[in-house]
């Protein structure tokens, strides 16, 4: 298992290493990586149709992803809202653009669809000459190359995030309290306590925590820990505006590493400006502590 950390660490490295000043080119990027995420989702479709029996898998699936999404917002929400008593409200700033929250849930839904699409390809594929893994796995390392570029030329140097002590303290937060629901939910369901860290530390990066989890642990606990991190964006999509005003740490930390880039619209139309520096600081050092995370759990023997 080490040599997937391996796999993760050294493409990710090698990409936040890369300098690029071009706008046309870091658009191409981004492009890229959003078609890269369709992509490895495509595949973890067929890699699901593959399984035996898949049908007798779905309720497994949907246990394990409603155990661990429970226990991980609880732990999450209790630990924000403790941050939050200690520093107060805040005062939300209006005039900022008006975001759909149905398109945002819609953008949702059409990753599930992609995953459905594979798996009905899948049906009609023959494992033994289609080598999805090996697919996912080049796939996979291409978008953490892409990713680490991207963070890389964010514009966030370490002078700005170590000057946020906030954003900071919500990440933290986020981390530990991830884990302490992790625990939780791998004790109600019987499972190895570092299974229960590596589901945890998905920080609703759905894409990631659903390939690296899948092909670790196989596709059904794969599937699970997606719809575990998919949920959790679309639950702090609909949060978001609700707690703000008087939970401001739990609207930007529920949201995970998305709060740097999916959730990010709807915290800034919610709380103003003011609040854009601090997601960007807790979503960016969340992204990077995700895939180290899950596998460094996932290597361990519990």
């Amino acid at each position: 298992m080490y040599s997937g950390l391996l796999i993760v660490l050294l493409p990710l490295a090698l990409g936040y290493c890369i300098p690029c000043r071009s706008q046309s080119i870091l658009h191409f990027i981004n492009v890229s990586v959003a078609r890269m995420v369709y992509l490895i989702l495509f595949l973890m479709g067929i890699s699901l149709a593959f399984v035996d029996n898949l049908a007798a898998h779905l309720g497994t699936i949907f246990t394990v992803c409603l155990v661990f999404l429970t226990c991980i917002t609880l732990a999450n929400l209790a630990g924000l809202w403790l941050l939050d008593v200690r520093r107060g409200r805040i005062v939300g700033e209006r005039g900022a653009p008006v975001i759909s929250k149905w398109s945002l849930l819609l953008d949702s839904v059409k990753l599930c669809l992609v995953i459905l699409a594979g798996v009905m390809l899948g049906q009609f594929l023959d494992p033994e000459w289609f080598m999805v893994d090996t697919l996912s796995e080049w796939a996979l390392m291409l978008l953490l190359l892409l990713i680490g570029i991207q963070l890389r030329n964010s514009g966030m140097k370490l002078r700005q995030i170590l000057l946020n002590p906030w954003g900071l303290t919500i990440a933290l937060v986020v981390m530990v309290s991830s884990w302490g629901g992790g625990l939780a939910g791998a004790w109600l369901l019987d499972m190895p306590l570092s299974h229960g860290l590596a589901f945890s530390s998905g920080y609703g990066w759905y894409s990631l925590s659903g390939i690296l989890i899948s092909d670790q642990l196989g596709p059904v606990l794969g599937s699970a820990a997606f719809l575990n991190d998919l949920a959790r964006e679309l639950v702090a999509i609909l949060l978001i505006p609700t707690l703000m005003r008087r939970h401001p740490s739990c609207a930007i930390g529920y949201g995970g590493a998305t709060a740097m880039d999916f959730t990010l619209p709807v915290l800034q139309r919610s709380g103003g400006v003011a609040v854009v520096p601090v997601a960007i600081v807790s979503g960016f050092i969340l992204s990077l502590a995700g895939p180290v995370l899950i596998l460094g759990f996932l290597s361990v023997n519990t």
